[in-house]
């Protein structure tokens, strides 16, 4: 068994985050290859957000301390706590160090027996100058765009019109106010043939309420619900033509944007801000701009507009590009290195030691006969 540990005393939310998709992601396909996995939430019995992944398999412990009695392979998610394990563990890394000092020699401490595992070369670079570890010992395990991604049917626009979506949370972060600048930039503002849409997810924190008011305020956008599942998320996506990820780049730094590849998968072009890991997410459709700055957003999107619709060639190499296979692939390389043996891997490698050639067989030689010694080849 497979646990990865959420954060604990948190619900495990549908829409709004890739670590979210990541993990409940990396589940379905570990347990559709027969290898079990599930999601364990921390002090919040069922009332942990299950109900919105009905096909992903929870597991609801009182407190932290209970998983150190798993018997499972363990992987933390996110946060980073100090709790011993019966098997060597694992640490996802999907966001950045804290910028607060005070949190480091916790951080160093808790993981100092766990294998690193980062989102992105980026990542994993930033986190073992923070952890003060060797690059080498901080693994790349890369997101991945679900399926419905790359099986949505595109909706063309009207003639002439461009429609833009940002997907990413109501928080500053993810660059919302940049966007929000950007409306009012001469090559964007009053151009009846575009149009933007932002969605409502990461308006169930404080400062997402705020900033949706912001939003739905505004005469040059409009407002969609939350997604809540990938097909969902792809039926929108499949009815705009470029994603926005204005991610800010002062004290948060993408460390790879899942939504990027999502989108490229959909059939979108992407402009996102040339930061953190972001440029990694490239699968052809990425136009790089400087973050933080509304100017550079808006050329970026009539670059975008420039280039017209996504051709399916390029959709199509997108597609093979982070798929959750492959994602899946590389985080069982690196669990089977380091100690994880799935009942699965274990068939395969007995498999392979049966269709092994059998060695010569050699009996001894009679008593009193000297066995002779083979020529030299």
């Amino acid at each position: 068994m497979i646990s990865f540990v959420w954060s604990p005393g948190n619900v495990l939310p549908a829409g709004t985050g890739g670590s979210e998709n990541y993990t409940t992601g990396q589940v379905r396909e570990l347990n559709g290859r027969g290898v079990p996995a599930r999601v364990v939430t921390v002090g919040l019995g069922h009332a942990d957000g299950r109900d919105q992944f009905t096909d992903v398999p929870f597991l609801s412990v009182a407190q932290l301390s209970d998983v150190s009695r798993l018997t499972d392979t363990v992987v933390f998610v996110n946060d980073i706590a100090h709790v011993p394990t019966i098997k060597p563990s694992f640490q996802i890394l999907h966001n950045p160090p804290p910028i607060r000092e005070k949190y480091r020699a916790l951080a160093i401490e808790s993981v100092r027996d766990r294998v690193l595992i980062a989102t992105s070369r980026y990542s994993a670079r930033l986190w073992s100058e923070y952890l003060r570890v060797d690059s080498a010992s901080v693994h790349v395990v890369y997101p991945f765009a679900e399926s419905p991604f790359a099986l949505a049917d595109r909706h063309d626009a009207p003639r002439g019109s461009t429609r833009i979506l940002y997907a990413g949370r109501l928080s500053p972060e993810k660059g919302i106010y940049t966007l929000l600048s950007m409306l009012h930039v001469d090559v964007i503002a009053d151009d009846p043939l575009l149009t933007f849409t932002v969605t409502t997810a990461g308006a169930d924190k404080p400062q997402g309420k705020v900033i949706e008011q912001l939003v739905a305020a505004h005469p040059g956008l409009g407002v969609a619900p939350a997604r809540k599942s990938p097909a969902s998320m792809s039926s929108l996506m499949a009815e705009h033509d470029i994603v926005v990820m204005p991610s800010n780049g002062q004290y948060w730094h993408e460390t790879f944007g899942i939504v990027a590849i999502e989108a490229q998968h959909t059939g979108c072009w992407v402009v996102a801000s040339d930061d953190g890991g972001l440029p990694e997410t490239d699968c052809g459709g990425v136009i790089l701009i400087e973050p933080d700055n509304a100017e550079a957003l808006a050329w970026g999107i009539r670059d975008a507009v420039a280039r017209g619709p996504m051709s399916a060639a390029l959709r199509s190499t997108a597609t093979g590009r982070f798929t959750v296979g492959q994602s899946v692939d590389a985080l069982l390389e690196l669990l089977s290195r380091h100690g994880h043996r799935s009942a699965p891997h274990l068939e395969r490698e007995l498999e392979a030691i049966i269709r092994l050639p059998s060695p010569p067989l050699r009996l001894p030689a009679p008593r009193g006969v000297r066995a002779e010694t083979p020529a030299p080849a």
